[in-house]
């Protein structure tokens, strides 16, 4: 029987997918539950989306799990959000391992974030480190800003003259210099915003935008964004010849 992906062209599949998981919060007031309830019902659309990255052949996606300013949030979700992260990593990370799968996490490890989950992540990406088939990425306590800002105080750091700070002398101070741009980012829950996510990465992404809230979403809605990349002509600033 056919594969679903068929009619998705493999030669030209985003190398790089951003993934704006939002929407956790409304689809729990709708059914009347806690937030809570919602971040835990967006764990299934997480991995469902990660197997439908790899079935399609996506080589780098990167997962906005826990922004800078998602600590402004109440303590009870903060709290509970670190316990569920640190849960989703002892329940998947044999499974994404046996898969292929190469787990890093970007931002800031500041003393906000708790030394048992840190202990996690680092076990996650040592087990991990050897796998090529597709690189995930977590921002967790990421910022775009943050990650720019953390860039420049290296080259200050380092006494990097005026004259030599370019693009190419930033980019190699980001969080992953190693990590290709995105080609597509996807954001759910019908807001047309980019949050502060890989602010200097994406400058060139397509972006989709779709109205499903992220415990809803499913490797389906990740196919038909990477079917809308295809259908679109990047240029890059250029023009088309004629």
């Amino acid at each position: 029987m056919p594969s679903v992906v068929d009619d998705i062209d493999p030669g030209r599949v985003p190398r790089h997918i951003g993934c704006v998981m939002d929407g956790n919060g409304r689809w729990a007031r709708q059914r009347g539950l806690a937030r809570t309830e919602g971040h835990a019902a967006g764990e299934e659309a997480m991995l469902d989306a990660i197997d439908g990255a790899l079935e399609a052949g996506v080589s780098w996606l990167s997962m906005y799990a826990f922004s800078t300013e998602n600590w402004r949030r109440p303590a009870d979700e903060v709290r509970y959000l670190m316990q569920f992260n640190e849960g989703i990593l002892k329940r998947h990370q044999d499974d994404l391992h046996a898969k292929g799968v190469r787990i890093r996490f970007a931002g800031r490890r500041d003393w906000r974030v708790p030394r048992r989950l840190l202990k996690n992540m680092d076990y996650a990406v040592a087990l991990t480190e050897g796998n090529r088939r597709m690189t995930l990425t977590i921002c967790f306590n990421y910022g775009g800003r943050a990650e720019i800002v953390d860039a420049v105080r290296r080259i200050v750091e380092e006494g990097v003259p005026p004259s030599k700070v370019d693009e190419r002398a930033i980019r190699s101070r980001l969080y992953y210099p190693d990590m290709p741009d995105p080609d597509l980012v996807v954001r759910t829950s019908g807001e047309h915003r980019i949050s502060n996510f890989l602010l200097w990465e994406l400058a060139y992404s397509e972006l989709v935008f779709t109205d499903v809230l992220w415990p809803d979403f499913r490797r389906e809605h990740l196919w038909e964004a990477i079917r809308e990349f295809q259908r679109r002509n990047r240029r890059y600033g250029g023009v088309e010849s004629r």
